[in-house]
């Protein structure tokens, strides 16, 4: 299967976010947790260029803490001023304040001496679909303002979101890239939820997934489904579809009701927290 999703309002977005980047202190790029190097869009770097960057490790709580806490201290060694949080939690304005006053710190004494006070600094919170933009919102003004989804593609428009804290929010919808140079990315975007599901096919996405924490993580899944580690996905994925009652007529597994479920299952994080990608990621 070609991992490859770039429907045609992520170019109307990204020519928006171009538009307003004039008007931007501050980019605030949330990247997913559980695939810190995939769910980084290239182009994103292109769009920041000359303004204050916060990188946001989202969905923490979903990804494997030693794995995290790992990938902060990489982005940090880039000199990358990096949170990691769930964008769920509560009173969210009260961790992302400081590391903004400090980041911009240039820019407050630069409006300080020309005699200019609380001017907003306004920042432009971006990243892939799905990875929590607008409940990142929603969570800082402690309402719910930004349009949110469990699936790619909810925000469709730039919207400006005040706080009361004196930041200005650009809530942007979620964008990838034209082509993705390494199907690995692809496919890792495809596990978390950033590509429409529709256009992929359950089982060999699945198969994949298996596969790859098989590598990762030997032996979790099938400890969690209460099956035999099989020699290969394919198998296992036959197991799990038993062990789960994934039963078509005629008494064969159901493969693509079996894959939809481990998919979920992972989204949520049921089976535990787990990351698809390693730090020294290159």
């Amino acid at each position: 299967m070609n991992y490859q999703w770039y429907p045609g309002h992520m170019t109307k977005a990204v020519r928006a976010m171009q538009e307003q980047l004039k008007l931007i202190d501050l980019v605030i790029e949330l990247v997913d947790a559980r695939i810190p190097f995939s769910s980084r869009n290239p182009d994103i770097d292109q769009l920041g260029k000359g303004k204050y960057r916060i990188l946001v490790l989202n969905k923490a709580d979903l990804a494997d803490a030693s794995a995290t806490r790992a990938w902060k201290s990489h982005y940090e060694m880039m000199g990358l001023h990096v949170l990691e949080l769930n964008a769920k939690k509560p009173d969210l304005l009260k961790t992302l304040k400081p590391m903004v006053l400090e980041v911009c710190a240039d820019k407050i004494e630069r409006d300080r001496k020309r005699g200019i006070k609380n001017r907003p600094i306004r920042a432009m919170v971006c990243g892939i679909p799905n990875v929590g933009k607008s409940t990142f919102i929603n969570s800082i003004v402690r309402k719910s303002i930004a349009k949110t989804g469990n699936r790619p593609g909810v925000t469709r428009a730039n919207q400006w979101i005040r706080t009361d804290a004196g930041i200005e929010l650009l809530d942007t919808p979620g964008i990838l890239w034209p082509k993705f140079e390494d199907q690995v990315v692809g496919r890792n975007l495809a596990f978390i939820g950033s590509m429409n599901d529709e256009i992929l096919i359950p089982e060999e996405l699945a198969t994949d997934f298996l596969m790859e924490m098989e590598r990762l993580y030997p032996g979790a899944l099938a400890s969690y489904y209460k099956v035999q580690e099989e020699e290969n996905a394919a198998d296992l994925l036959r197991s799990i579809a038993i062990a789960r009652g994934c039963i078509k007529k005629g008494e064969e597994p159901d493969l693509e009701k079996a894959s939809n479920l481990i998919m979920e299952d992972f989204r949520m994080a049921r089976p535990g927290r787990f990351t698809m990608e390693k730090a020294d990621h290159d």
